[in-house]
């Protein structure tokens, strides 16, 4: 008997668990300075909390594609669904820093099998002329968790407790696997080999080249262990990733990311795009979490508010950005969308000091949600077009590879700008005093502040090299041309 497709149902029974982990990789940044102080870690060690999770997201996530290919997205969605779920229970009971940072990155692992997945249904169950709707609203819940992360996070913190950003997720991980169940098709597989080699090489490579940035300023870029350093460990993760693109290009069976998928200039173009997006989005909230709960004394709940019209804003404008998209095609929208984020950081930053009103603070806030409301969904309209539903798994993971390494590379710039700018502007800056009640002098309070503002035009420099990008080599095409290969299904649907 024919299973019956109902694409928008289980698109939205898909977003349920996709918003959940997306909401996990900024959640815990406005909790950031009250872990800070309950585990008595310095600021280093608590970004590992966000580092680990990121880092355990983005290596698996070439084979977790390919795995959806061979044996059913859905079925690898409800599998990392239920590793998520307890993961997320465990970080909740964590009592150490240590236990916390082992159980995000399991977090990560669950991630990392649900993401391809959903990309991966969208491109099968949609057909190519609806398909940039659907990945607008797809992109607009992509945008709003991202954002509403830090705004829960902090709601829970100062209500319940740091746990609760965690156990959060229980209940609507029970809810979410039940929908999905029910709701999403079961698609068949088709036959795979796997890359354990490439697997290696690019997990190994990636870490050290993390490792060796994010922990450079504690050894002062220097010897960590005997003959090891820091730049021996971020030259061995080049070489190692440099190994992994050669590899890709010389493995006559099937390769991990096949490179062909490259070939088609806007595939390569909204990876590169995608990347920068994650250091931009990552290296957001941190610093106004620092910002607001450290130099201007606000608790979790109202620093987590101040960032609310972020959310609000990109929620309401999503899915009008996905319809957009799909009559002017998504390369000017998306290249305003780069350009009005890139200007609402460096207003951000403009604006940060000491006596700056709250109102108007909420202002950039309001026009980074704008500029959000254009970026996911109109990318991942130009990443997954052209790609053949034999591969939608590989591109999907791919994708979803280049966003979460681009999130791990900012956590870790992060890292060391934080360090960089409270050194420089802070006496004797002592990185495990910095969180809520601190004891700062007025003077350190605005080096605290002038820190955190500078620490934000990472994020403003990644939106305006996208606006670059995209202007300059994303290739135009009627948005109403059909997509290559289409199935049996998606012609039926079509009514053709």
């Amino acid at each position: 008997m024919t299973q019956t497709v109902r694409p928008w149902p289980a698109l939205w029974a898909l977003c349920i668990g996709f918003f959940m982990i997306l909401v996990d990789t900024t959640i815990v940044a406005i909790a950031n300075p009250v872990i800070l102080a309950a585990f008595d870690a310095d600021l280093t060690t608590v970004i590992w909390v966000t580092s680990a999770y990121l880092l355990a997201y983005a290596v698996p996530l070439l084979i977790t594609g390919r795995l959806g290919d061979r044996f059913g997205p859905k079925r690898v969605y409800l599998i990392g669904l239920v590793v998520f779920t307890l993961a997320s229970l465990a970080c909740g009971l964590a009592d150490s820093i240590g236990m916390l940072i082992a159980a995000r990155a399991v977090q990560g692992f669950g991630a990392a099998l649900m993401t391809p997945q959903t990309m991966a249904i969208i491109a099968r169950v949609f057909p190519p002329r609806g398909r940039g709707q659907a990945m607008g609203a797809w992109g607009a819940v992509g945008g709003l968790a991202t954002l509403v992360g830090p705004i829960l996070g902090g709601v829970l913190t100062d209500t319940v407790g740091w746990e609760w950003i965690f156990f959060v997720n229980v209940p609507v991980g029970i809810v979410a696997f039940l929908v999905a169940w029910r709701l999403v098709p079961n698609l068949e597989g088709h036959p795979h080999r796997f890359d354990w080699l490439g697997v290696t090489l690019s997990g190994v490579g990636l870490f050290l080249l993390v490792f060796g940035i994010q922990e450079g300023e504690v050894y002062d870029w220097g010897v960590i262990l005997g003959p090891i350093t820091v730049w021996s460990l971020i030259i061995s993760g080049v070489v190692l990733l440099v190994l992994f693109v050669v590899w890709q290009r010389v493995n006559r069976a099937e390769p991990l990311m096949p490179l062909a998928l490259f070939r088609d200039r806007n595939f390569s173009v909204a990876n590169a795009t995608i990347f920068l997006v994650g250091v931009g989005i990552t290296a957001m909230p941190v610093p106004l979490a620092f910002y607001f709960q450290v130099g201007r004394g606000l608790d979790p709940t109202l620093a987590a508010l101040m960032l609310a019209p972020m959310a609000v804003v990109s929620g309401v404008l999503g899915p009008f950005v996905g319809k957009l998209s799909d009559r002017v095609g998504p390369r000017w929208v998306t290249f305003a969308a780069f350009v009005v984020s890139a200007a609402a950081m460096v207003w951000y930053a403009a604006t940060m000091t000491l006596d700056a009103p709250f109102w108007l603070l909420l202002l950039p806030s309001a026009l980074l949600g704008i500029g959000v409301s254009g970026m996911f969904g109109p990318l991942a309209s130009t990443a997954t077009r052209n790609l053949p539903h034999t591969q939608a798994g590989a591109g999907s993971g791919v994708y979803s590879t280049t966003r979460q390494m681009g999130s791990v590379i900012g956590s870790a710039l992060l890292a060391v700008l934080m360090n960089a700018t409270l050194a420089l502007h802070i006496s004797g800056f002592v990185p495990g005093a910095i969180h809520p009640g601190s004891d700062l002098s007025a003077e350190d309070g605005s080096g605290l502040a002038t820190a955190m503002s500078q620490s934000l035009l990472l994020s403003a420099v990644a939106f305006a090299v996208c606006a670059i990008v995209v202007v300059l080599f994303e290739k135009p095409r009627p948005w109403g041309a059909p997509a290559a290969p289409q199935t049996v299904e998606s012609v039926v649907r079509e009514g053709r």
